[in-house]
Parts: structure tokens; sequence; C-alpha cells
């Protein structure tokens, strides 16, 4: 190329673009000079979330997954040999799926924390890792309370995990599934447990929280099986997990056997409400949340929430069977699977949970 060429000027722009320049450059003075709306409209969105692979964890039930702001989605579940806590963690959901999983907790070989290692939550509370599960003397196997492990250092796969105890409640009864929440400055404890004199196994419990491990009090019941579908094979309501949006609070929660009769209730109240006044929850008069015979999904119930990758797309977390019967006792059966699934939203702004969905399907399936 000659050095003439190379300093040629352009060519003069052909009328047609001359007039499509004119008309953009009057479309955009048309637009009113909003601080800010030019900057954001540049800005990319965050990516869409990735269809979601189900079952994503298989032989873990109750799961609990808990989105960190390190970026890190952190998974913890019932192991189906009830002896041992263990944890994952993946920056995306789908892999937690294949994430490595550490042990960092077992059983006691004798004495308390010795059976029945159930339904572990992870939360970060004042700058430390605290886990709720639930467990039973290795020599009282039903005798089961709830018990906090507590780790002070960054990364909850590394430090020391120290056994701050068990929470006591206004009973010593079977009681299980705790979480945690707050709401307006305050921290609750939710959980389930059998209330002296009453006809059913558990009911839903709500305390505030001296800290993480001591209820502050009162201890009032929301809940109790009353509808029939709660009282299928046991009467159970249990595994209780608050989400939190438009203006009010859901708490979910599971129902009846742990079989193809299991599932989820809901319970509602007002943000604005007296959260420790049993008046201020409603309860829905069905399930919510049930087995489906078209999907294949059997037993759903024991759940969480989470958000997806984008920071806005609500997720449910949860667990059910690929099959309806079962030989034996539901809890000697090891393939209650975590699944997700998106959570949407009624016009009315109540959760829509829709049907769990049916398997992934995968080249070669």
């Amino acid at each position: 190329m000659s050095r003439d060429r190379d300093h040629a000027l352009p060519e003069p722009p052909s009328r047609r673009l001359l007039l499509k320049g004119a008309a953009a450059a009057g479309a955009l003075a048309a637009v009113p000079a909003v601080p800010g709306v030019a900057q954001a409209a540049t800005q990319a969105r965050p990516p869409k979330p990735a269809p979601f692979v189900n079952p994503l964890v298989r032989n873990r039930a109750d799961p609990h997954i808990n989105r960190h702001k390190d970026g890190f989605y952190y998974f913890t579940a019932t192991a189906p040999e009830y002896d041992r806590i263990i944890l994952r963690r993946s920056r995306t959901l789908n892999g937690l799926g294949t994430a490595d999983e550490s042990v960092i907790w077992r059983a006691h070989p004798t004495g308390n924390m010795g059976a029945h290692i159930w339904a572990p939550e992870l939360h970060r509370i004042g700058g430390k890792w605290y886990i709720y599960f639930a467990s039973a003397p290795a020599e009282d196997v039903w005798a089961i309370r709830i018990w906090v492990l507590e780790n002070a250092h960054p990364n909850p796969f590394k430090g020391t995990w120290v056994e701050k105890g068990q929470v006591k409640t206004a009973w010593e009864t079977f009681s299980l599934d705790a979480t945690t929440f707050t709401h307006r400055g305050k921290r609750y404890l939710a959980w389930a447990q059998h209330e002296p004199g009453l006809d059913n196994n558990t009911g839903i419990f709500l305390s505030e929280m001296a800290n993480p491990w001591t209820l502050k009090g009162p201890q009032v019941r929301l809940s109790t099986p009353e509808y029939d579908w709660e009282c299928i094979g046991f009467k159970v309501n249990e595994g209780p997990y608050v989400i939190k949006r438009n203006g009010r609070l859901f708490m979910t929660y599971s129902a009846s056997a742990t079989d193809f009769n299991y599932c989820m209730g809901l319970l509602t109240a007002d943000a604005d409400s007296h959260l420790l006044d049993p008046m201020s929850w409603s309860k829905s008069p069905t399930p919510v949340f049930t087995s489906n015979d078209t999907t294949k999904q059997y037993g759903p119930g024991h759940n969480c929430f989470t958000v997806a990758e984008d920071g806005r797309t609500d997720v449910l977390v949860y667990h059910a069977r690929q099959y309806k019967e079962i030989n034996g006792d539901p809890l000697n059966d090891p393939n209650r699977h975590t699944r997700i699934q998106k959570l949407g939203w009624k016009p009315d702004g109540t959760p829509d949970f829709g049907i769990p969905v049916a398997d992934t399907v995968t080249a070669g399936d």
C-alpha cells in the first residue's frame, strides 16, 4: 500500500447515511437527560441463570443452600447414614452437583449427638458460621433435640467447629429442623417440636434469640397438624423456612409421613405484624407443593430458598423421590434427592410453587 493511499481522505457519506444519522440524533435529543441513565443502559445485565439440572445432588435429603457474599453457594443436607455433617460449595447452583464434598463434623460414638444427625442448616451470623442440626444420644436414638456448631474462620471448610450445645426450648421433648432468620433488626428461630399434651408428633414454633444458640422467648406455636393432608401416617408439621417478599413473610413447612404423602404447607404474616403473635400468621387450608404422577416426583418437602446467579430469580430447594412405593420404613430409604426449580410469584404477591419438575433429560437417556 502506497503512502498516498494511507493518507487518503475517506469518501463523503451517502445521503441515506446522513438522513439515518440525523434521525438517530433527533431521537436521542428527544430523550430527557437523566443522570446515570445512559451509563446504566450500557451496563451488561447479569447472565440469565443456566437451566437447572435435576436431581441436583443425589441421596441428600433436607437440603440447605446458602448463597454467601463471597460468591459461593454453600450446600449441606442430611446424609442417609445419619452419622455426619457434609458441606459443598460452588460458584453456580448446578456446580453443587459435582462439587467436592467434605465431612466437617461426625457423630459422637457415645452420648449426646451420637445418632440421627438430621437436617443441618448453615448460616452466617455476626461474622461467624453456625450450623443448626438435630441429633439424639447414641443410647436413646429418638430423644432428638436441636444442637449448634460454631466456626469463627471465614472459610467454613477450615478452622474449628465448636459445639455450642443444645438449643434449650420450653420442654425436653422431640425437637428438630431449626432455621433462623432476621426481621426488623431481630433474630428469630423457627423449629418443629412435640408439645406435651397435644395429640400430634410436631408443630411449628417461633422464638426470638438472645444469641445464635440461646432462645430469648417467649416461645409460641404457629401451627399444629389439623388438616387431613397434614396427618397422613403421622401428624407432622416440620422443616420451617422463611422467605420475605412483597411486604409479607412466607413460612413454608412440611407435613405428614416422609413417603409420597409428604408435602408442603404455607404460613403467611404481614411484615408489619407482631411475629410472636400466632394470630399474625394465616395458614393455607391446602398444601402448596405435592407429589406429582406426571413428573414422577414423590414426597417433595423440607425445602429452603435461595437465589439464582442473576441475583433476582428466586429458587425453591427441596428433596423428593423418583418413585412412589417404598419397602419398609421411608426413613431407611436413601433415595431422597436434592432438587431445585424456579419459584414463581402470583399477581397477588404470594409464591407460586407450581409442581415438582421432572428429572432433567441428558444425552443418552
